[in-house]
């Protein structure tokens, strides 16, 4: 964060922090107004400028913020997991659980601005490439630990198939947000598991 000069904060800036992330994440960057940042994140236009520096910076180090969050999530789950097998299984069911939740529709902030910005905004895009490796690092650390337990064959390339449920993750969750139905979405996920075979 921008370091604040002068009188000393008045409000906590993980919690603005976090309550601007779930703004963007439910509306988009472009579809999110200044206004609707301050209102949400209880501060003054000069205290925003004065600690975040602009909506594009602010929204950068939400998808930071958003990417550690996700990353520490998925390291934990794959440490518990039974097996790489069932960690892989469990990250794709996990889209299917999300999109019957009453807060399904907002997908993945990742995914969600790759969609918005494609690669009109260097920094943005560079958050999102950053995103994207974090995510695909633990499905390569799934895939070589399946593999080690012999559930996904050793001769196949493990980067590739990481990559390949990188894909198969944003597929489910755009076909979520379109409206698919929980029995699509189970039939896409038994075809990506099968895949892996």
């Amino acid at each position: 964060m921008i370091a604040s000069i002068g009188r000393p904060l008045e409000f906590d800036p993980d919690t603005a922090l976090a309550a601007a992330m779930g703004l963007f994440w439910r509306k988009g960057y472009e579809s999110t107004s200044l206004q609707d940042l301050l209102a949400i994140m209880g501060i003054s236009r000069s205290s925003f400028y004065q600690t975040f520096g602009s909506k594009q910076h602010l929204f950068t180090q939400c998808m930071v913020h958003y990417q550690e969050m996700l990353s520490a999530q998925l390291r934990q789950a794959l440490e518990s997991a039974q097996s790489g097998r069932n960690f892989i299984a469990d990250f794709l069911h996990s889209v299917l659980e999300e999109a019957c939740a009453p807060d399904g529709s907002r997908g993945c902030l990742i995914l969600n601005t790759a969609n918005e910005f494609a690669q009109r905004d260097p920094a943005i895009a560079q958050a999102v490439t950053l995103g994207i490796e974090r995510v695909q690092a633990v499905l390569l650390a799934a895939v070589i630990r399946a593999q080690r337990e012999g559930e996904i064959d050793p001769k196949r390339d493990p980067a590739i198939l990481a990559s390949y449920l990188i894909s198969s993750m944003s597929g489910l969750k755009i076909m979520a947000k379109a409206g698919s139905g929980a029995d699509v979405l189970q039939g896409i996920i038994d075809v990506a598991l099968k895949a892996l075979d």
